[in-house]
């Protein structure tokens, strides 16, 4: 059981324990949003919108992320249950999220599919907010850095696990050799879910939640989006800069596949999405534990200043170079930058959440986090604009506008003071 007493009861094991749902909910989004998703929708709607409705159907869903979000943190926050604060809402909403996902797989209908995906952010954000106030209030102070570096490195490999192997299911599916390499997808992905929920359910231990002040239902919604300005200034130059910075690296994974189609003329465009993917993990890999250990020690905000500055250069790269080649390479730039920015900025968010408020801030954090994500995809019928006015011009404006997000996403961050 995790221990929240003092940091010589915080053991490695721990770590793993707090943050295992991340690997799941990793592999969730990530392989729904870079191949699942695109592959399906290709089902139903017309190939010359394909990236408007891929852009229309993830915005709606991940402005309802957040909202749910910062709400389920609040609620948590003043919970009182006898087994935590946290753990029930965790419960539910995961429970209730693989019980949508076959949905997914049922309807040839962009507006039920729709409907199905509004679903799903919605029941993962109610597990995600209360968990992701884990790391606040269980770990050391003086630890949290390498815990959002376990964090992000378990997230990493949830995103990764499972993108390959799901490619070829979903490239078996979009070339018709039945619909089972689907429901293979989906299956596995339920079961990741579920198998995490119920570690974190059954291995986490946390005081019994005491909860915060009792208020009625439409005060507590407002104070779950409400910020001291005064007090925490630097907190919004942090949402602003990791909105921006998200929305960069969220478009490169959301129009990945369909650049990768239309612009480098690869036949097998799923597989090779997730090899890009896996390159770029690498990078993420190889970094995010060492950045995160070192932001202890130097401090948050020139790493995620560096990251950010280093996503740029990739995106110069892939601006200028359209080989299978130059795309794997820049596939690893950004994967490192991508590695190195969630493990310190996730840090910096922690040191900046004020004390009794954790989950709630760090559901306001999924503004910039579900919001960059959301933002990003309205890209996508600018994209299907360009590109119908000049062959794969819209693409060139998505790579331009990304190298745009993270000069203006590492400038604001510093106008952060520093840690705490």
């Amino acid at each position: 059981m995790v221990s929240n007493n003092s940091a010589n009861h915080f053991r490695r094991i721990d770590y793993i324990k707090i943050t295992i749902l991340g690997f799941a909910l990793a592999a969730l989004w990530g392989t729904f949003h870079t191949v699942i998703l695109q592959v399906r929708l290709l089902d139903f709607v017309a190939e010359s919108e394909k990236n408007t409705y891929l852009g229309l159907l993830t915005f709606t869903g991940l402005i309802l992320a957040m909202a749910v979000q910062p709400i389920a943190g609040a609620i948590s926050d003043r919970s009182g249950f006898g087994w935590g604060r946290r753990r029930p809402y965790i419960l539910l909403g995961a429970a209730l999220a693989v019980l949508l996902l076959p949905g997914i797989g049922l309807f040839d209908s962009f507006i039920v599919i729709l409907v199905v995906y509004c679903l799903l952010q919605i029941t993962c954000n109610i597990a995600q907010g209360p968990y992701q106030a884990f790391i606040p209030d269980l770990v050391p102070e003086g630890k949290r850095g390498l815990a959002s570096g376990v964090k992000s490195l378990l997230e990493i490999g949830g995103g990764v696990a499972l993108i390959y192997p799901i490619a070829l299911f979903m490239d078996r599916y979009s070339t018709s050799q039945g619909d089972s390499w689907l429901w293979l997808s989906l299956g596995a992905l339920a079961i990741i879910l579920l198998g995490a929920m119920l570690v974190t359910v059954l291995t986490v231990k946390e005081r019994p939640g005491t909860g915060g002040p009792q208020l009625p239902l439409l005060p507590t919604l407002y104070k779950s989006f409400k910020i001291d300005v005064k007090a925490n200034r630097d907190f919004l130059w942090f949402l602003v800069s990791r909105l921006l910075i998200l929305m960069a690296f969220t478009t490169l994974q959301t129009f990945a596949l369909y650049f990768i189609m239309d612009v480098i003329g690869i036949a097998n465009p799923a597989e090779a999405t997730a090899r890009f993917s896996i390159v770029a993990v690498a990078g993420m890999l190889a970094i995010v534990y060492p950045a995160g250990r070192l932001s202890d020690r130097i401090g948050r905000r020139p790493i995620a200043v560096t990251s950010g500055l280093l996503g740029a250069l990739g995106i110069l790269l892939l601006f200028f170079f359209h080989s299978h080649g130059s795309m794997m390479f820049c596939g690893g730039l950004v994967g490192i930058s991508f590695g190195a920015f969630m493990s310190s900025n996730w840090a910096l968010a922690t040191d900046l959440v004020p004390k009794g408020e954790e989950a709630r801030y760090l559901g306001l954090a999924n503004l910039a986090t579900a919001g960059g994500a959301a933002l990003a995809r309205l890209i996508g019928p600018v994209i299907d604009f360009f590109n119908a006015y000049s062959l794969n011009l819209g693409y060139s404006v998505m790579l331009l506008a990304c190298f745009i997000y993270f000069i203006a996403g590492s400038l604001l961050l510093m106008k952060i003071k520093g840690r705490r």
